[in-house]
């Protein structure tokens, strides 16, 4: 181009004409430079998106209605409902044997992945161990899910027991009448019965929906049974006794 310009030197015309040449040329160039970088980003954002593997996630919490507690059901300081269940060795157990302790109810579903992740990494781990059979403490577990639903049956609870490293029964109310009368409506729904039967507590096992603990409502974990258990102990109420529980559904038979 510069050529061109040379042999057209002595005309006004074609130097107007070649210095607009140049001057579109060098926008084009400059328009061209500005605009490679996003062209690249936009290229590379691509390619990440097609390489990066998604991440695995828990299933959506199921959130107990705020109508949970209705006629007929567990209410916090009223007497807890009796019941009769059998636990996977087929031994007959009632609320009723342990009057005069704090006893714990536990909604379990062994094949619930909150369930699991509670037991193994959250705040069950080892937790049941750790409070059952002592300071006047009984731990029971039990699996509402009707026949043919996740979780259902002897040898699954069994196995899970042994993977979770429970020694505490595990009651099998397969046609949900018990989780039913207490409102129970998730795995894990905790409910603390204090040493007169009345309902203490009745809600989640801590303020970390994960199941992991690791990530607490307002930053700091709160095992909100070992708290109600700690404070019945200690001769004070219960200073939450009632909170939203998370985890799975409860699968009750025809739910």
């Amino acid at each position: 181009m510069l050529r061109r310009c040379s042999a057209l030197r002595n005309s006004e015309t074609a130097l107007a004409a070649c210095a607009l040449s140049a001057s579109l040329a060098l926008t084009a160039c400059q328009n061209d430079e500005v605009t490679k970088p996003a062209q690249v980003a936009q290229s590379q954002t691509a390619q990440q998106q097609q390489t990066e593997p998604a991440k695995a996630e828990l299933p959506t919490p199921h959130v107990a209605p705020q109508a949970a507690t209705q006629a007929g059901r567990a209410a916090i300081g009223e007497p807890a409902p009796d019941f009769e269940l059998s636990d996977v060795n087929g031994k007959r157990v009632t609320l009723a044997e342990f009057k005069g302790k704090t006893v714990v109810l536990e909604w379990f579903n062994p094949q619930c992945p909150f369930v699991k992740l509670s037991h193994t990494k959250g705040s069950l781990a080892g937790f049941a161990h750790e409070r059952d059979g002592k300071n006047g403490v009984v731990w029971l577990a039990i699996n509402s899910g009707g026949e043919g639903r996740q979780g259902h049956g002897i040898e699954v609870n069994r196995t899970g027991a042994k993977t979770f490293g429970l020694d505490h029964p595990i009651l099998l109310d397969p046609s949900g009448s018990v989780g039913r009368a207490y409102g129970a409506t998730n795995t894990p729904h905790m409910f603390v019965i204090d040493s007169s039967g009345r309902l203490a507590y009745a809600g989640a096992i801590d303020n970390s929906p994960d199941a992991e603990g690791g990530s607490p409502t307002g930053g700091k974990l709160i095992n909100y049974v070992e708290q109600a258990l700690d404070e019945l102990a200690a001769g004070k109420p219960v200073s939450v006794p009632k909170t939203q529980a998370y985890g799975c559904s409860v699968k009750y038979a025809g739910g």
